[in-house]
């Protein structure tokens, strides 16, 4: 294994991909895990509605925000991507608990 290189120590387009790939790699593993995580959450809501908590959203999309400050990176940036993931889980956790309940 590799190890990784600091941004300036890539000298080239392909040393700059070869990290940006590494780091997607990771990011996928990091999605699959929060996947399973949404995946036993939908198992234990018991009807659709639960899948939006707007209370939850705002308390989630509040310490995107203060994190993203403090790793210096653009807070309206992060709050995007994680309005859509939030989104797409509400979508996937509804589905999940609507199919539950026909056939129960």
């Amino acid at each position: 294994m590799t190890e990784h290189k600091a941004p300036e120590q890539c000298q080239s387009k392909d040393d700059v991909r070869a990290e940006i790939d590494r780091i997607d790699h990771a990011l996928l593993r990091l999605f699959a895990e929060r996947h399973r995580y949404v995946t036993r959450m939908a198992q234990i809501k018991t009807d659709p509605h639960e899948a939006r908590d707007l209370a939850r959203i705002e308390a989630v999309i509040a310490k995107v925000r203060d994190r993203s400050l403090a790793l210096d990176l653009d807070e309206d940036q992060a709050e995007l991507v994680w309005r859509t993931l939030i989104d797409w889980n509400i979508n996937y956790e509804k589905g999940i608990i609507a199919a539950r309940r026909r056939t129960q």
